[in-house]
């Protein structure tokens, strides 16, 4: 038997008091970080299940672990020495969040850039409305043990809790545009505790829906992408005006006059109506198979005329248009796109990408003709359209003509409005989306707003995910919880496969790449003066999301931070030492 000296014992007796005092701080804090789980419930069998889920010595500092527990997976975060369960997927579409970008005190989805407190599990910046669900964690004797809700290990989301309407409260907020920011908007000012009446002004005939997806994938089942149902509208009371449209805004007497003969008398207005596509303004324009990727309604009428015989045109190398050729190539005989560029995405993205997915769609069978446009639309005297003829003369059989040529801001209704409209139609702001006129904020694609990633310069952006935000942002501010933005641009695509994510925003004077752009396993990284301004990357997540993640803490990547052999270095810098 050794001999066990007073110098070991005592060596001992502090290795077992430091791992005790450790574990209960560890305990402490990741209960206090999610003890909203068992308030107002009674402990039952049934509704919760608890186990071990790996050891304490398992989990570094700063590390995302995906874990079992019961048949289903949880995702643990250790920072700051606090150990975090929150749910494993992101609650837009699904993306395992073991792989996203972990920032100071959130994660950031590596797919589309939505963005979740690590100790509370709520979502703080979009695309997606649902939180995640966040579990209890105690460390038993350097065990990490998760406790959570059955209901919603299973869902993997949670809708924040929502605030009561009260009829005596006689406050009135109108919310017009039945896009995401609109959408986002009505359920912040519930959630953050307002009691009065919410009308929401809706033009389309539907519920606010994932609208990416009418270019993207045609054929999505429009009850599956709805945001959120009738029945959550009418849970929450808020009254939503489905297929009417706001026609004028008198904001001297605070009313918006609807399309339906009604008028809503407001205390406070958000106004987030985004664009309408455009189309050329050229002989035959108007015929009905000239069509515009906006809505629902357009992505069904397209599928509906799609077929084996059939040839399309797209005009245009905008992502919509790039998109829908891609959607409609194996649905058709002959896709051609026609565009004024050399290569599509270049102004966005650069040479050597839209070259790398030109390459793509032409080995799919897409045909392309640059340095051209259309200058008229012929048909067969029945409205049917049969050829287009181009800027040199020739012309090219069509059956079905897309055009993907960008859009008008939905602001024409304001005109006698009293709120100030740029040449453009957006709308300028202050950081806060008010506009010139009091109680009147504007969002989304529509408003001229400071870009907290651009040294807050002002811009109008159509981004998805921003449009969410914008709603979030204006739903405080329309309660008097002064927020500013603090936007990060982000943005994707998905053609053939590939996926392209973008981050940030700003014109840029010189590209460094990193990685195979042509293998489409790449990052871009667009410099302007110097500094990192966007990047976009394909086959290589998280890192977009992660400069995002830098971009939003304040932080600037400059060209000399990309010199040396690591170009991904400052990858680093995001998460607290």
């Amino acid at each position: 038997m050794p001999t066990v000296t007073n110098e070991s014992c005592i060596v001992t007796f502090i290795q077992w008091f430091w791992r005790r005092i450790r574990s209960f701080f560890l305990s402490a804090f990741t209960f206090r970080s999610s003890k909203k789980l068992d308030k107002g419930n009674k402990d039952s069998s049934e509704e919760y299940v608890e186990g071990v889920v790996c050891n304490l010595n398992d989990l570094q500092e700063n590390e995302l672990k995906a874990v079992d527990l019961n048949d289903r997976k949880v995702l643990l975060v250790k920072q700051k020495g606090v150990i975090s369960a929150i749910g494993a997927k992101c609650t837009h579409y699904g993306a395992p969040l073991v792989s996203s970008a972990l920032g100071d005190g959130r994660v950031r989805c590596q797919w589309h850039g939505a963005c979740f407190n690590i100790l509370t599990g709520d979502i703080e910046d979009f695309p997606g409305l649902d939180s995640l669900p966040c579990y209890k964690v105690t460390i038993e004797n350097d065990k990490v043990k998760v406790r959570a809700r059955k209901s919603e290990l299973s869902s993997n989301k949670r809708t924040k809790e929502m605030a009561k309407r009260d009829l005596k409260d006689d406050r009135h907020v109108v919310v017009i545009g039945g896009g995401p920011s609109g959408a986002t908007c009505v359920e912040t000012l519930r959630q953050e505790g307002f009691t009065g009446q919410i009308s929401f002004v809706c033009k389309e005939k539907v519920l606010p829906y994932d609208r990416v997806k009418v270019s993207k994938s045609m054929d999505f089942d429009i009850e599956k992408s709805i945001l959120r149902d009738e029945t959550f509208y009418k849970t929450h009371d808020i009254d939503v005006f489905k297929g009417v449209e706001a026609i004028a805004v008198k904001t001297d007497d605070h009313n918006v006059i609807l399309s339906n003969g009604k008028t809503l008398k407001y205390d406070k207005l958000y106004i987030a109506t985004g664009s309408n596509a455009k189309k050329l303004k050229i002989p035959g324009s108007d015929l009905k198979n000239v069509i515009v990727l906006r809505n629902v309604d357009d992505a069904k009428y397209t599928l509906s005329q799609l077929s084996e015989d059939k040839e399309v045109v797209v005009l245009g190398s905008s992502f919509i248009a790039m998109e829908g050729a891609n959607y409609c190539q194996n649905k058709s005989k002959k896709v051609t796109v026609i565009f004024r560029g050399e290569l599509p995405f270049q102004p966005l993205l650069g040479p050597e990408v839209g070259k790398a997915f030109m390459k793509l769609f032409e080995e799919k069978g897409v045909h392309f003709v640059t340095k051209n446009t259309i200058t008229e639309i012929r048909d067969d005297g029945k409205g049917n359209v049969t050829e287009v003829v181009l800027k040199d003369g020739s012309t090219l059989k069509a059956d079905i003509v897309i055009m993907g040529v960008g859009s008008t801001l939905a602001t024409e209704f304001l005109k006698e409005s009293g709120i100030e409209i740029r040449p453009d139609g957006s709308i300028e702001t202050d950081e806060y989306l008010q506009t010139n006129i009091p109680d009147v904020l504007v969002g989304g694609d529509i408003a001229y707003a400071p870009v907290w990633s651009h040294n807050n310069q002002k811009a109008s952006i159509g981004h998805y995910p921003l449009a969410h935000y914008h709603g979030k942002i204006a739903g405080l501010n329309l309660l008097d919880k002064k927020t500013p933005l603090k936007a990060v641009p982000y943005f994707w695509t998905m053609l053939y496969g590939k996926g392209i994510r973008y981050a940030g925003h700003g014109d840029y004077d010189e590209i460094i790449y990193h990685g195979d752009v042509s293998g489409f396993k790449f990052v871009a990284f667009y410099i302007k003066d110097g500094v990192v301004v966007s990047t976009s990357s394909c086959g290589m997540d998280p890192v977009v999301s992660q400069f995002a993640e830098l971009l939003a803490q304040g932080k600037t990547l400059t060209k000399e931070d990309l010199k040396g052999d690591d170009l991904l270095a400052w990858r680093s810098w995001i998460v607290p030492k």
